[in-house]
């Protein structure tokens, strides 16, 4: 028999995505059907849903998901429901948790118990909410992906560290005995000093945007300069189009790109064979498959919290939107305006 607080109503608001387009194409709707407890699962009551640039990719059918869908995979709240399952796992009603699962924008929403993880003391809720994507999207960055390819005292780029994952990756990187060589926009500038990065590549702001115009400066002569000429062993570029010729060209031999996002539009196909000079590796991960086993997304998810705990992260809420403004969120993420991660208020 399931344990369930008798509160929970039969419809809830959230936000649906009933065909694929641009921000206003999200549809904050007050009578949508609650999700009902299913084997393995706990229902949590949001109290914030995290947003990424993934939402967007959902959003414009980038990455594909049947039509309609409620929008988000990230969010954190108070359980109201439990699954025998779920209870045996530990998870119990009135519990704080995190988690990662889709349909976060929402009052409500169904959660593995698998992808949920409780919400240690001293920590606050938005800050756990903003571990999920992006803190874990960091972590399997520079501890996995990257195949072990780069040893500490080695250098590794990192795009826009004054945004979103890359702060925490650069952060992350320091912790792991890497040089750091950033990137940032001059508009992010002051974000991006405080990351602690070795180097940091300071790039103009496109005319009359926030994020950076990546040819206002030769990049790859820079990290050339700055590397001895050696390049860099491990790229982690989430900024896609604009960016990948640059990787490619910033590379030391035997190093790995590392191609993450597709902030400026998905990275086209190229020849392998343009690896071969520097007999280079390029990887496309996600994040799914680096916390596919829960005791892997267990260990990953005490890694950031304990370092924010001890004060060894520093974590930015750039900025919170109620969840009728889900449309400004998404314009906001996508003028590359977010200085640190951006939450919706449900």
């Amino acid at each position: 028999m399931t344990s369930s607080a008798p509160e929970v109503p039969a419809t809830m608001k959230t936000c649906v995505i009933r065909e694929h387009g641009d921000a206003n194409v999200l549809n904050v709707v007050n009578d949508f059907p609650t999700p009902t407890l299913s084997a393995g699962s706990v229902i949590v009551q949001n109290k914030f849903a995290g947003l990424n640039f993934i939402d967007t990719y959902h959003r414009k059918g980038l990455y594909p998901r049947k039509l309609p869908f409620v929008a988000g995979q990230e969010g954190g709240g108070i359980i109201v429901a439990v699954s025998p399952e779920a209870e045996a796992a530990g998870f119990s009603i009135g519990q704080t948790v995190t988690y990662m699962a889709f349909g976060s924008y929402a009052e409500y929403t169904a959660v593995p118990a698998s992808k949920c993880v409780a919400v240690p003391d001293g920590l606050d809720l938005d800050v756990a909410v903003a571990c999920m994507v992006q803190g874990l999207t960091a972590h399997y960055l520079v501890s996995s992906a990257h195949a072990d390819l780069i040893k500490p005292g080695e250098w590794m780029l990192i795009y826009s560290v004054g945004s979103g994952t890359c702060q925490w990756a650069a952060q992350m990187a320091k912790l792991r005995g890497y040089k750091v060589l950033g990137t940032t926009s001059k508009g992010k500038l002051e974000i991006a000093k405080g990351i602690g990065c070795d180097e940091l590549i300071v790039l103009d702001c496109l005319e009359g945007k926030s994020y950076a115009d990546y040819k206002s400066i030769d990049i790859a002569a820079k990290v050339k300069e700055i590397t001895g000429g050696a390049g860099c062993k491990c790229i982690i570029d989430g900024v896609g189009a604009s960016t990948y010729e640059i990787s490619l060209g910033c590379l030391a031999r035997r190093g790995i790109f590392i191609s993450f996002g597709n902030a400026s539009g998905a990275v086209p196909a190229f020849p392998v064979l343009r690896l071969n000079a520097k007999s280079a590796f390029v990887t496309r991960p996600k994040l799914g498959d680096y916390i596919s086993d829960p005791e892997e997304f267990a260990n990953r998810c005490s890694d950031v919290f304990n370092w924010l705990k001890e004060g060894k992260l520093k974590v930015g809420i750039d900025k919170t939107f109620d969840l009728e403004s889900a449309v400004d969120g998404h314009k906001y993420l996508e003028q590359g305006k977010s200085k640190g991660k951006v939450l919706y208020t449900i």
